[in-house]
């Protein structure tokens, strides 16, 4: 589960098979964040041991996991780089929601069909909202194991809780929950692998969340992130339950038509049933029956004149996942188009249908074709196109927000 890092729409990371603990190593240490232990931070080494040991970790693993690592200070900078571009919205949903995650989800759906009927049955949580989250958190498992964005964890946390005073407490914690994880035989530290922050796995479990709602739901006799996406997906079900207290049977919630002066209803904090809102002359927006009208819902217009929601406890239960209204109404909607229900049907000001695959692919080989490196033509905006698309708007006086979109490909296609 990722709180602190920001994928950015990136192809996220995906870890359906982890890279042996030896190539993910080597590959941190050859982006230079790791360097000689300086005298002061092996001090704090010692200094940290007691608390270890008050936790029940023993002596024997801290000695051999803290002994030996080097902090990765490169994480000090990501955390600290602010995004270079701005994503409207539309723009975030749209990146999320693309063709190639839909289509992707959607063989998910059929792969996994036996297990996400299991853990509909034993937590409640529909299928495709926790096909959106995956989808969100790792492209489905496409990035668990790139080194281009993940690195062992532990170094990052020892550089975070020894260096970075301002969520000291928080990193520190985080630190002896990987430790606990490591002295119980559950992982080796070089198979830890994940954000600079210390998010791991298919659905992002930072480690506290790792040890308290992890579930060994393939019966290996371990909890996993990582490996097959039985754990991931039943672990992060059990946290939408208990943590979000998501309930059984309910939708989300849904778009809707406003009536004639409707949008003053939308203070996102009266809660009314279905039916009541239908009283007031809300609408479901594909014109369908409001399936359970004695759920409590309340309004919400993101975006002044787009599309406006019912959102329920289950959004609120996506949204502690992820605090975040742009992430919660991307995932939800992402599984929603998994599920094949279709578009938003009121658009967002100024926003643009998603791009195809092949669209995509096209900007990518015309941008490639004009000297800015897409690091390949495959369909997907990964953060090498957002690059190279900003950098291509600059150099044509473009707003440079990086979005792989209609108005960049009509440009590309006038030579610039």
């Amino acid at each position: 589960m990722q709180r602190i890092d920001d994928h950015s729409g990136i192809p996220l990371l995906n870890r359906r098979t982890l890279l042996t603990g030896g190539l993910a190593l080597a590959a941190t240490l050859s982006g230079g964040g790791l360097g000689l232990a300086s005298p002061a931070f092996q001090r704090w080494v010692a200094d940290f041991r007691p608390r270890a040991l008050k936790r029940s970790i023993s002596a024997a693993t801290y000695d051999h996991v803290m002994g030996s690592v080097t902090p990765d200070t490169a994480v000090y900078a990501l955390q600290r780089k602010q995004p270079e571009f701005t994503e409207q919205m539309w723009q975030y949903i749209n990146r999320r929601c693309s063709e190639w995650r839909v289509n992707v989800g959607r063989q998910r759906a059929k792969d996994y069909a036996k297990l996400l009927a299991r853990i509909e049955k034993d937590y409640g949580v529909d299928r495709y909202v926790l096909l959106g989250l995956w989808g969100m958190e790792s492209s489905f498992g496409d990035v668990i194991d790139n080194p281009k964005y993940m690195r062992p964890i532990i170094p990052a946390l020892a550089a975070l809780a020894y260096g970075e005073p301002r969520r000291r407490r928080y990193w520190e914690a985080e630190l002896l929950n990987a430790l606990i994880i490591v002295d119980r035989g559950w992982a080796k530290p070089a198979d830890m692998i994940g954000s600079w922050a210390g998010a791991m796995g298919h659905t992002q479990w930072m480690p506290e969340v790792w040890l308290h709602m992890g579930v060994d739901y393939d019966r290996d006799g371990r909890a996993n992130p990582f490996g097959h996406p039985d754990d991931a997906l039943a672990g992060t079900a059990r946290y939408l339950v208990e943590r979000g207290k998501y309930r059984r049977g309910e939708a989300w919630g849904c778009e809707v038509k406003l009536p004639h002066g409707g949008h003053r209803y939308a203070d996102n904090r009266t809660w009314r049933t279905y039916a009541t809102w239908h009283e007031h002359g809300l609408r479901r927006a594909d014109n369908a029956a409001f399936v359970r009208p004695n759920d409590k819902v309340k309004l919400w217009l993101p975006v002044s004149g787009g599309p406006a929601f019912l959102v329920g406890q289950n959004f609120r239960a996506v949204y502690s996942y992820n605090p975040s209204t742009s992430y919660s109404l991307a995932l939800v909607h992402l599984g929603d188009l998994i599920a094949g229900r279709g578009d938003f049907r009121q658009q967002f000001p100024g926003g643009e249908r998603i791009p195809t695959t092949e669209e995509v692919k096209e900007i990518q080989r015309r941008l490639t074709e004009r000297g800015f490196k897409t690091d390949g033509i495959d369909g997907r905006t990964g953060s090498d196109t957002v690059k190279a698309i900003g950098a291509f708007q600059r150099s044509v006086g473009m707003k440079p927000d990086g979005y792989a979109g209609l108005k960049v490909l009509a440009r590309l296609r006038q030579g610039g």
